[in-house]
């Protein structure tokens, strides 16, 4: 019976890992009791901590590290090319030897809203809140709430709901 699962054997799986179905994991680190939604990818050199929740339809790429406790809503893009191009100057398609993977940081028990586009170079602070469909330019402080395009502050917040 086919599960519908790609997970390579290069994936470093942590304890008690929940996977749906459709997912496509390659060259990764998922931490202890992880959940990843349908039809996530996670690419290689990216790294997603221990007890997180990633959403459907999520695209998790190279250069991105996620710390422990986070939650990232459905339909969820993190970028890491800023001057994203198919061919060199030469005309040629561009290889991995072309482009340099810049990185992105989502900081213990942030959230991130269904939606949202993560550009590259940010970190997004611990216990940050990024609001649905935000497109994120530039690093969030931690106990903050963001929302918009670009993602502007709307309010800090000293205490996560639910406590923790």
């Amino acid at each position: 019976m086919n599960d519908y699962r790609c997970v390579a054997e290069t994936v470093k799986l942590g304890k008690d890992v929940k996977l749906s179905q459709f997912v496509n994991l390659y060259g990764c680190e998922i931490g202890d009791d992880t959940k990843i939604g349908a039809f996530v990818e996670v690419q290689k050199n990216a790294k997603v901590g221990a007890r997180c929740k990633i959403s459907s339809h999520t695209f998790v790429c190279e250069g991105v590290t996620i710390e422990d406790n986070v939650f990232v809503g459905h339909n969820v893009a993190f970028i890491n090319d800023s001057y994203p191009r198919s061919t060199t100057a030469e005309g040629e398609l561009q290889t991995e030897e072309d482009w340099k993977v810049e990185t992105t940081l989502v900081k213990r028990g942030a959230s991130i809203g269904s939606g949202s586009t993560i550009l590259p170079n940010v970190t997004i602070g611990e216990n940050a809140l990024v609001g649905a469909g935000s497109v994120v330019t530039k690093d969030v402080p931690a106990n903050t709430i963001v929302a918009g395009n670009p993602a502007r502050i709307l309010r800090t917040s000293e205490s996560r709901p639910g406590g923790k």
